[in-house]
């Protein structure tokens, strides 16, 4: 059974139908909301679709739960499945499941496919993320609803009784919560060496000669700036392990537990390194853009004129060639083997290599 006529309660009738469910709808108007669901669910009202439903998703706003009261004695003994959200994290102070749980007593309540979106459910498992967090105090009911997840095409995660409704219920609020710290460095860094290059690069030439050099801002000093930011942050990434080693050398033992500045540290080295890289390839495209910029074709012009006006019919300079040729040769390759580092550290590539292998590459 599906009570609710939203999106969702759309989506997830069509999954259930598609994977072989018979479906029942309950609805407030349900001739209006017929033509909405597929041919094969049953469009009728809330309590006559719950008198034929033994597992009900619960597809409704937490603010319009106590309309559902009335059915209290026709929910006796059912299933509830409290697919909702909240607007903000920890909006309440009981999660959603639970204040459902309170309302009807007689029921069993199950937190889950509340980290599904309706997109995913239409589109099916191959799409979006595969897994169905669920929560319950009842075991039974949780190994149901984790059939008929299965039967989805889903993977069921069991976390425990209801008291893991609220952690579950603000999942889909996060956004990116293992990224902030290093986005966060990330453009603390590039801050400190943007102020610093911008001194060097623009400020001291117009102090000092009253050279106007506003024009390099936009790609030059960032283009400098960028892999100052992209060696640090690599640094970043293999630092903390040698002071694991360290503290671990100095108290003779690997059990000790790592200081919490520590071991968060050591959590988020992934994102360390992938946002290294990210501002290495950065780097490189804008070392590749560099030529195509008006000022360098002035200067590459200004250039060509005094050496006619000087009569000089060569400027090569065979150490400063070879010097830049090794230096480009030497980038291309060190974006190469970063790039190797970053793809190894995706889990579906990490996944496939075993312990000795993935150190080989570190």
């Amino acid at each position: 059974g599906v009570l609710g006529s939203g999106d969702f309660a759309r989506s997830l009738a069509v999954r259930l139908v598609c994977s072989g469910f018979k479906v029942v709808v309950g609805s407030r108007n349900p001739k209006r909301k017929a033509s909405l669901f597929p041919a094969a669910a049953e469009v009728t009202f809330q309590a006559e679709a719950v008198k034929k439903a033994d597992v009900i998703f619960v597809a409704i706003f937490r603010e319009h739960y106590s309309t559902l009261c009335d059915l209290a004695d026709v929910l006796v003994g059912k299933i509830l499945v409290d697919v909702s959200n909240n607007t903000e994290i920890n909006h309440h102070k009981e999660s959603n499941a639970e204040y459902l749980a309170s309302l009807f007593p007689a029921c069993t309540v199950v937190k889950g496919f509340n980290v599904i979106s309706a997109w995913t459910l239409q589109s099916g498992a191959r799409d979006g993320n595969k897994q169905v967090l669920i929560c319950s105090n009842n075991q039974e009911a949780k190994r149901t609803v984790a059939e008929i997840a299965q039967v989805m095409g889903f993977t069921p995660v069991d976390m425990g009784c209801m008291s893991a409704a609220c952690e579950i219920e603000n999942i889909p609020l996060r956004l990116l919560p293992a990224w902030k710290i290093p986005i966060f460095l990330a453009l603390g860094l590039f801050l400190c060496f943007f102020t610093y290059n911008l001194i060097r690069q623009v400020i001291h030439p117009y102090i000092r000669e009253q050279r106007n050099k506003l024009y390099k801002i936009p790609i030059e000093v960032v283009n400098t700036t960028l892999p100052c930011v992209s060696y640090v942050m690599l640094s970043l990434v293999y630092l903390p392990g040698v002071l694991a080693a360290c503290s671990q050398l100095y108290y003779g033992t690997k059990y000790r537990r790592f200081p919490d500045w520590l071991d968060q540290w050591l959590q988020h080295r992934k994102q360390i390194g992938l946002l290294s890289f990210f501002c290495a390839a950065l780097h490189a495209v804008y070392s590749l853009c560099l030529p195509m910029r008006r000022s360098h074709r002035y200067l590459l012009i200004e250039t060509a004129v005094k050496q006619a006006m000087e009569k000089k019919m060569t400027i090569w300079v065979e150490e400063e060639v070879w010097r830049m040729e090794i230096y480009i040769s030497v980038g291309i390759i060190a974006l190469g083997l970063l790039s190797l580092l970053a793809i190894t550290s995706l889990p579906s590539i990490a996944n496939s290599l075993n312990w000795r292998e993935f150190s080989f590459i570190q």
